[in-house]
């Protein structure tokens, strides 16, 4: 897609928040250290932070040798233990991100879909390469529906969808996972590994997130990206999609990402399974930091806690 086509297709409101984000950045990411990476993301996410609404208590504490933070809202029903819980995890390419840089928009799904939020810290590449947070978000997940509590949906950003998802795929034999995973909702996620055909190539060049990024990130949280096959990394070379939960996958349609979301909605629904697929038309990947700029961001991010009280009350409304 030529650049002229992306002024037609994006607004001077997705300008604005690529500019606002691209400001932050002297040059290519690649030729910066991982410390000057994680720098500068840290402080592009502060600069977008919305602040905690009124009313979300937040409470720290480590959960399976990681640190999490639990989001709970005072207007949801206290003696509701029945009431679904969500569980989070970050984008921020396997490389930066952390609790902090997602947490307005934690703070946001909790006020909002009035349900508690648990968000995972993981460990990042290139000190902590594959499996580690993979396995990470595998024991959090792990020790929260070893807990007493209600049920849980899945949910991650970006580099978050894709652990989202490999957890997904990993626990569905658990008994205590088939009861008590309710849904998953994958927003912008890294899905598969085909880079060569399709939004990778259409977008290759997208602003936001280009197919250059993502394949300097896959080399460092991989020693070998191309030919992993390993669901665990890449959920969409899985060959059962069977057992999942009620999945809707929401993408940008600006992104190299975006085919990821009807492929593995797809292979879902040919298994049997639920799933949705939501295209944010005219926006680029990391437009949740958009969503209190950009009125396409607003709605999409109206879709997402949409979906999140779809799945905690146990209806599917999309046929």
């Amino acid at each position: 897609m030529t650049d002229s086509l992306y002024d037609h297709i994006i607004d001077a409101e997705t300008r604005a928040f690529i500019e606002r984000t691209e400001s932050f950045y002297s040059g290519d990411t690649a030729t910066m250290t991982i410390a000057e990476q994680r720098a500068t993301y840290d402080a592009m996410c502060r600069d977008f932070h919305q602040g905690r609404p009124a009313g979300i208590t937040v409470k720290d504490r480590p959960l399976a040798g990681r640190p999490a933070r639990h989001y709970t809202c005072a207007q949801a029903a206290d003696a509701d233990t029945s009431a679904a819980r969500i569980i989070y995890f970050h984008g921020g390419g396997f490389v930066v991100g952390s609790l902090d840089s997602h947490d307005d928009v934690c703070a946001e799904i909790c006020a909002r879909s009035r349900l508690d939020v648990i968000a995972i810290g993981y460990r990042l590449a290139p000190e902590h390469r594959h499996p580690a947070m993979f396995d990470d978000c595998v024991a959090a997940t792990r020790a929260l529906l070893d807990a007493a509590g209600g049920p849980f949906i899945l949910c991650g950003d970006s580099a978050g969808g894709n652990l989202a998802a490999a957890t997904a795929h990993a626990l569905r034999q658990d008994a205590a996972f088939s009861r008590r995973i309710i849904g998953q909702i994958l927003i912008y996620p890294s899905l598969g590994r085909d880079t060569a055909s399709g939004s990778f190539v259409a977008h290759a060049n997208a602003p936001m997130l280009t197919r250059a990024d993502m394949q300097y990130y896959l080399r460092l949280r991989l020693e070998d990206p191309l030919t992993s096959n390993d669901p665990a990394v890449y959920p969409l070379d899985d060959s059962d999609f069977s057992g999942l939960p009620p999945t809707v996958v929401i993408t940008a349609e600006c992104d190299p990402l975006r085919d990821d979301g009807p492929a593995y909605c797809s292979a879902i629904t040919a298994a049997g399974g639920k799933a949705h697929w939501i295209d944010a038309g005219g926006l680029v990947h990391g437009f949740l930091r958009a969503r209190g700029s950009s009125a396409r961001a607003t709605a999409a991010f109206a879709h997402i806690i949409d979906t999140v009280a779809m799945l905690a009350s146990g209806a599917w409304t999309f046929e």
